[in-house]
């Protein structure tokens, strides 16, 4: 997604990164990305880093924190940029995937 429409336009930091909330992944000023990230805990110190959530999870928690978490921050998040979905298949085969969200 990020080569075919780039990086997402940033924006003010409104509501705090508390546990259940959605936020866009980015490494800095100008670099948020398509993918997303559900905060399992609160992390206010997000706030100050420009992580501006878009969205809670109103219920369904206890499905959240049965996906599969024992990657870590090892994925390469260049090689994810770069090469998708394919990278992440063949290099973390447990890693969760959510193929259906419904907005309320």
């Amino acid at each position: 997604m990020n080569r075919k429409w780039g990086n997402i336009e940033d924006e003010g930091v409104s509501y705090s990164n508390k546990r259940g909330t959605v936020s866009f992944a980015m490494a800095g000023p100008g670099t948020r990305t398509h993918q997303m990230f559900i905060n399992y805990r609160d992390n206010k110190r997000l706030d100050g880093q420009g992580f501006a959530p878009i969205g809670e999870v109103v219920e369904g928690m206890d499905v959240v924190e049965k996906l599969y978490s024992g990657y870590g921050e090892h994925p390469n998040q260049g090689l994810i940029h770069r090469e998708g979905n394919s990278y992440l298949q063949y290099g973390f085969p447990k890693l969760s995937y959510i193929t259906k969200a419904v907005p309320k």
